[in-house]
């Protein structure tokens, strides 16, 4: 267990970085900014680490960045429509920070705070912040907590608790972006990918707001019950396809019952062998295949383009609080939110 200086940010704060380790050997890297994940070291099938994770090396990468890599993010995930909540019937503003759109809660999110660590042994962490009532456009003091941990059968889980005093949006992601092979190696079409989605949401245009419709991905690019390379039907002619730029879409997860922790993707690097299986009580997962990341400088000197990583951002589906097809993520007040996701590696012979 040990911690050590992530630099300072903007503001003149002392930012930390914290490592847990298992008794395999895996590590996986936070920082108190943002709760943010910065890397996950795995073996791969011939023993050799690799870090899955994009990031960077210190805080003012995090700062400067707007692809929110391995953020917490909340009171909301994704987007909602028009910038403004409804909830209880009073329409709150939100921040228009993607198009007319709300995008992650806004500019200013809970990724961009300092939170403070609960409690931290070798193999967990705990870090809590506050929100504060109207703090970007939700209503409501909302206590935070977000706790990691790293198994000893190589998993990284990823636990959330919040209550607020107000009846309040609560809808927490990670925005991780993963590469099997490496992070500094090169795209992710190649790699193959299982969700357990039957259907997905549509969307109307490429401002990404989806339609309300829950629609079969049988027959479509999206289907993915089959593992398949990330890159096989990417850039095939689909109107979907072609808002998102690729795949940057909602599917809606076969659960046995609702709020069951069971598996939401896998997927399998066949240059690593690197497996990745992932877990979540959520309804839906944002299947995303980093069609916008650019032109970046990453961590140890690596530089990261477009479809470089990818993420699965479990969450409710986007708008879903102005959505009522939608499983809806208001809380009411007193209410303790809770879920939890979870990332666990092996490898393939």
């Amino acid at each position: 267990m040990y911690k050590e200086s992530f630099g300072t940010s903007k503001q003149g704060e002392a930012v930390t970085v914290y490592t847990l380790e298992n008794q395999n050997g895996m590590q996986a890297r936070v920082t108190d900014y943002g709760a943010t994940l910065v890397s996950i070291i795995v073996p791969d099938r011939d023993g050799n680490k690799r870090d899955v994770l994009l990031g960077f090396d210190n805080v003012t990468g995090y700062e400067n960045h707007t692809c929110y890599f391995g953020a917490t993010i909340g009171r909301n995930g994704n987007r909602i429509a028009n910038a403004e909540a409804v909830i209880g019937g009073v329409a709150y503003r939100l921040d228009a920070n993607d198009h007319e759109n709300n995008l992650h809660s806004g500019s200013h999110g809970i990724d961009k705070k300092i939170w403070q660590v609960k409690a931290y042994t070798g193999q967990e962490i705990s870090l809590t912040c506050i929100s504060g009532d109207l703090e970007q456009g939700f209503p409501g003091t909302m206590e935070i907590q977000v706790t990691y941990t790293l198994t000893d059968d190589n998993c990284v889980e990823i636990r959330y608790q919040a209550v607020s005093d107000k009846d309040t949006v609560a809808n927490f992601t990670n925005h991780a972006y993963f590469n099997l092979s490496g992070h500094n190696s090169g795209n992710v079409c190649g790699q193959e990918l299982m969700l357990a989605a039957s259907h997905f949401t549509p969307v109307a245009d490429a401002k990404a707001i989806p339609t309300g419709e829950i629609a079969p991905v049988a027959g479509t690019p999206m289907d993915f019950l089959a593992a398949k390379p990330i890159g096989r039907d990417i850039e095939a002619d689909d109107t979907q396809l072609k808002y998102g730029g690729g795949y940057d879409h909602n599917f809606v997860l076969d659960k046995r019952e609702k709020g069951a922790y069971e598996r939401m993707a896998t997927a399998y690097a066949p240059d690593s062998g690197i497996v990745m299986e992932a877990y979540t009580d959520l309804p839906c997962v944002q299947f995303y295949a980093g069609n916008f990341i650019g032109a970046l400088n990453g961590k140890q000197g690596a530089v990261y383009g477009d479809r470089h990583g990818f993420c699965l951002e479990s969450q409710f589906a986007p708008n879903a609080v102005n959505e009522p097809k939608f499983e809806s993520p208001v809380i009411k007040a007193g209410e303790v939110y809770r879920t939890k996701t979870g990332y666990r590696f092996s490898v393939k012979s």
